[in-house]
């Protein structure tokens, strides 16, 4: 054997399955003239070159740079070996029989050499909804196990003909072991079913769906994780039907525009925005709605922000294209209920709502909520939520769990985490834990991840609220150990290991409720900490929350609340809420707080956006969480400069944020007739300037210039950029999260690191 030749072995770890990475390593080896093998395992990618030297030292040096682009390396282990003489390069099967450990890649939206063959007449697969290859397509959504091989996924009922098996087979062909590949001839099809679920036949059921949209008609649509509800963007009578059909009364429905130009008809699109609306994630970004926008009024009544997403499957795209307008594309759901993924349930649930159904049969393993990201100043993104297009993307750990973690996530806008060594998954959106099917839709994605990732938890971590169903969950596993992790220390744990960061930091954790280790209600606390601990610095002053969950519903209860505390026995029902709320209900209610009666204490920063809404009489009721401040927030006069006071004392050991002279201020200028927009900015400006000045203080005391902005409340973009930037410009660090939710989807993640943390601390 020549002494110049060099066989080299190489463990490639990440996210190198099912992204076109072994076809990828077969062409580079073929252009440099090395044999060996390639394989995927249960670990990543396995493979070993064997050629000149210098060869293989090319072949390792470009491995990483020229990677296929949904491809994420993580790790590249590399070893010497003894040249055996290979003459080739071939791509191995997968081994059987080892436990999984590599990372499930997310679905990608179809790619350019797709989209072209899609609308190419000379294609085989001209409108074939289903086009895929290495490059893009279902992926975390079809699959059932790993390796990540056909056998392993939804696909595994359709047999490939023999052109896509050619294909397959064809290291050379982009579609070399693409998994969902499949064409006309033996892949997954397409039918259009009537609201009982009976076939139609209507020719092309594509065609033939487009055209009841055209008409005005609602039509659910299957697709990559689940089922949408459809209808014209621009038709009220279409809207307004869908609204009342599917009993949204308010939300803002998301819309699936054709193009980036049709984008920028609807909202203001920056090169941030661009980039998120094209990149091969598609969530739907909320972003300003320019002026006349092309949308009825009821998609999204109240809002500043449209929220818009263009299409990602080449069924979108064909619908899309055959309507010739943008859409509503909504959950497919009732309500607040978990969105329908499977075809009989689909039939069940959304029969009543909708005139038709797209559906298809390739099945759905995982339901996967579109992803929802606003881009803030700075071009810092900040997600609503991250679901598809980003899960099962993992986050890496500042302290690597010792033992394996499960984290059970919050109530509300719920997700889960698991984590093993370095890396932490946390989990597709699941919703509000406050029925079965969303209960059912948590256990069992827990399960799934576990045997995705060959995660048997033996410590999980939980919220200390004990009602909460994610808790009563984490304290009926058996035989694990239990990490109680406070919900805001949660929230800056989560934002400082995102960024790598252990703390300590000033944490501005504003929202809307969490269980306090006091027992009462949190949600605007100025905690000190790191991963492991925190102590609370500062807080919101706290007032009464008359009725309690009730009050969430009914800001107007909050406002009597707030003004009972800041006008004591003179707290009359103000003009502004006068009509909307009978004064005797006034009155009970001021009893309510003034008494404690059915009142608990609160501190949450969201319900004092409630109140300010209410007393500037733009909602006295909600139907939706963060109704009113979202439309506090719309009301804003963008031109106003001025600010009401709001005090900082200290009281008790802690700075307490005082927001009573500015609840009477609001109260006065509504009485004098000021302008609802400008009311609302002094508001927003008052509390940015009071939550700079308290992080300030507090920094300054505990010697940090770290600072953390986190909590629901922090998706409020007037907000988050106002107190950013006077945080900034004081000298401090500012984080807040970018690659999970601002809100209680980050907070399992944030309960995983902190369960880490501990581990490795009582481990020393």
């Amino acid at each position: 054997m020549s002494a110049l030749r060099r066989r080299a072995r190489a463990r490639v770890e990440g996210t190198v399955q099912g992204v076109g990475f072994r076809p990828y390593v077969h062409r580079l080896a073929g252009e440099l003239g090395l044999a060996g093998y390639v394989l995927n395992d249960a670990h990543g990618v396995l493979l070993e070159v064997e050629g000149e030297a210098g060869a293989v030292d090319q072949f390792l040096a470009r491995l990483g740079p020229e990677a296929p682009p949904l491809a994420a390396i993580e790790r590249l282990l590399v070893s010497e070996g003894s040249p055996v003489g290979d003459e080739q390069f071939v791509i191995r099967p997968s081994p059987r029989g080892e436990r999984p450990d590599a990372p499930v890649t997310a679905d990608s939206a179809t790619c350019a050499d797709c989209l072209a063959e899609l609308f190419d007449p000379a294609d085989r697969r001209y409108r074939y909804p289903f086009i895929n290859c290495t490059n893009c397509g279902p992926r975390f959504t079809i699959v059932r196990g790993i390796p990540y091989d056909r056998p392993f996924t939804t696909m595994a009922g359709f047999r490939m003909c023999a052109q896509c098996l050619a294909e397959y087979e064809n290291p050379r062909d982009r579609r070399f072991h693409a998994q969902p590949n499949a064409c006309p001839e033996c892949g997954p099809s397409l039918t259009l079913l009537d609201p009982g679920g009976a076939p139609l036949h209507s020719g092309d059921p594509l065609r033939a769906a487009a055209a009841a949209l055209r008409a005005g008609r609602i039509v659910a649509v299957k697709g990559i994780g689940g089922y949408h509800l459809a209808c014209r963007a621009d038709d009220e009578a279409a809207v307004a039907r869908l609204r009342a059909r599917k009993h949204r009364e308010d939300k803002p429905f998301a819309l699936m525009a054709a193009s980036l130009e049709q984008a920028r008809a609807l909202v203001m699109v920056g090169k941030a925005e661009r980039a998120l609306l094209t990149g091969p994630e598609r969530p739907i970004v909320l972003a300003p709605r320019v002026d006349r926008a092309p949308v009825a009024p009821s998609v999204a009544p109240g809002a500043p922000e449209l929220g818009v997403m263009l299409p990602y499957s080449p069924l979108h795209h064909l619908l899309l294209a055959d309507c010739g307008c943008t859409l509503v594309m909504t959950s497919g759901n009732v309500s607040d209920e978990p969105i329908a993924f499977a075809d009989d349930d689909a039939v069940a649930r959304l029969g009543g709502i909708a005139d038709l159904l797209l559906v298809h049969n390739r099945p759905i393993e995982t339901r996967t909520d579109d992803s929802v990201l606003r881009v803030l100043a700075g071009g810092r993104r900040s997600f609503v939520r991250r679901s598809r297009g980003y899960v099962p993307g993992s986050v890496r750990l500042p302290d690597p769990a010792l033992r394996p973690i499960l984290a059970c996530g919050a109530e509300l806008k719920n997700t889960f985490c698991i984590a093993k060594g370095a890396r932490a998954w946390v989990s597709h959106h699941i919703g509000d834990l406050e029925n079965y099917e969303t209960l059912r839709s948590f256990t069992d994605g827990i399960e799934h991840f576990e045997r995705l990732f060959a995660v048997d938890p033996e410590v999980v971590a939980h919220d200390l609220h004990p009602e909460y169903l994610s808790t009563k969950y984490a304290l009926e596993r058996p035989g694990v150990e239990l990490i109680g992790v406070q919900h805001h220390h949660a929230h800056l744990a989560a934002a400082l290991a995102e960024h790598g960061e252990r703390g300590p930091a000033v944490g501005a954790i504003f929202d809307g409720t969490g269980y306090g280790t006091d027992g009462t209600v949190w949600g605007g606390e100025l905690l000190v900490g790191d991963l492991a601990g925190f102590h609370r610095a500062g807080a919101l002053r706290a007032v009464r929350l008359p009725g309690g969950a009730r009050a969430i519903r009914e800001p107007w209860r909050v406002a009597c609340a707030w003004l009972a505390a800041a006008l004591g026995s003179e707290a009359e029902l103000p003009p502004s809420l006068t009509g909307a709320v009978p004064a005797r209900a006034w009155a009970q209610v001021g009893r309510l707080a003034e008494r404690g009666t059915a009142s608990p204490l609160t501190t949450s920063v969201g319900r004092l956006f409630d109140a300010v809404a209410a007393l500037c009489g733009i909602r006295a009721t909600v139907n939706y969480e963060g109704q009113a401040a979202i439309e506090l927030e719309a009301a804003c006069d963008p031109d106003e400069r001025g600010s009401y006071p709001m005090e900082l004392v200290q009281e008790d050991g802690l700075l307490v944020i005082d927001p009573r002279d500015t609840v009477r201020s609001v109260l006065g200028d509504i009485r004098a007739g000021a302008a609802v927009g400008a009311v609302a900015s002094r508001f927003h400006t008052a509390l940015a300037r009071a939550t700079v000045a308290a992080c300030e203080r507090i920094a300054s005391a505990e010697q940090t210039d770290l600072v953390v902005l986190s909590g629901g409340v922090f998706q409020n973009r007037r907000l988050a950029e106002a107190v950013t930037g006077g945080l900034e410009r004081a000298g401090l660090r500012v984080l807040i999260p970018e690659r999970l939710p601002v809100g209680d989807g980050g907070i399992s993640y944030g309960q995983a690191a902190v369960a880490a943390c501990r581990l490795a601390i009582s481990a020393r």
